[in-house]
């Protein structure tokens, strides 16, 4: 895999479950903007966004108005100058229009490409589905015309993957011509119908990917999170975390930023050696505008 002792951080402000009533995320322009500029400010070059509705009765729904989106990223730009902008495309069903328009409106640097489907499932304690069990439908159909409109706008595809199968897709999608090397890979490693948060999983899962692929991992949960983080770093492996993937430090306690989560990020990386990548480090090691 592309190694380099200089490591990308990530964060990923915001999602696209959590209520906004129930936990304070960011989610008008001003708020994103606030919280990203703590994570760049902590070491994050790369901000993964997810558009909320503006509405403040709907600030728990996902939005995909296109203005909504320019509003929201033009203001992480001025907030965070040289940020890298990777936008989420994750949508249930066919109908494509309201990511592809936001796609052609931001027209970020990267995006997520979500890699394969996933029955996302989840059990409480009593038995019962926390919710009504969702196929999070990603046929390579759906793949092509996402990756049609990244092309189209020298847009970058990270592809994220919850399970194993998905994992070894990737490689397929380049023998096949529908992504070109290096290929930017995502481990989502804790939701529960998916791959398990456990750190020695990760050599296993590496021999599975390209060995020029840039890798990270998205670690879902508590405090387990972060010992996947600790190896991904010393593995030589990007990082990720932010209020989307866990509301936990690694001490356990409850993060009040994104800030916090970015600076206990850098600290993980610095202890194995390695270096915060900048903003243009890290478009130079992804390349990025090439």
């Amino acid at each position: 895999m592309a190694h380099d002792r200089k490591v990308i951080l990530t964060c990923a402000l915001n999602g696209v479950l959590t209520d906004p009533k129930s936990f304070s995320i960011p989610v008008t322009p001003a708020q994103m903007a606030q919280s990203a500029r703590q994570a760049f400010d902590a070491g994050a070059s790369i901000m993964h966004v997810h558009i909320r509705n503006q509405d403040p009765d709907l600030g728990h729904l996902p939005s995909w108005n296109p203005q909504e989106a320019q509003a929201v990223c033009h203001a992480i730009r001025e907030a965070c100058p040289g940020v890298i902008l990777n936008l989420t495309t994750g949508v249930i069903g066919d109908d494509l229009s309201g990511p592809l328009g936001c796609l052609e409106a931001v027209k970020p640097e990267m995006a997520a490409m979500n890699a394969g489907s996933l029955n996302y499932l989840k059990v409480r304690s009593g038995g019962q589905w926390a919710w009504p069990p969702i196929l999070f439908d990603n046929p390579i159909e759906k793949i092509e015309r996402f990756l049609a409109t990244m092309k189209k706008h020298n847009i970058v595809p990270e592809c994220e993957c919850f399970d194993v199968g998905i994992v070894r897709s990737v490689d397929l999608f380049r023998q096949v011509g529908l992504i070109a090397s290096p290929v930017h890979i995502s481990l989502i490693m804790g939701v529960a119908s998916g791959m398990p948060a456990k750190a020695h999983w990760l050599p296993l899962l590496l021999e599975e990917i390209p060995k020029d692929a840039h890798w990270q991992v998205i670690g879902i949960g508590r405090q387990e999170v972060w010992s996947l983080h600790q190896k991904a770093a010393e593995l030589g492996g990007h990082l990720r975390t932010g209020l989307e993937d866990t509301f936990y430090l690694p001490n356990g306690e409850k993060a009040a930023s994104n800030g916090q989560l970015i600076e206990a990020l850098a600290h993980i990386a610095r202890q194995a050696g390695r270096d915060i990548a900048s903003p243009t480090e890290a478009r130079a090691l992804l390349g990025l505008g090439a």
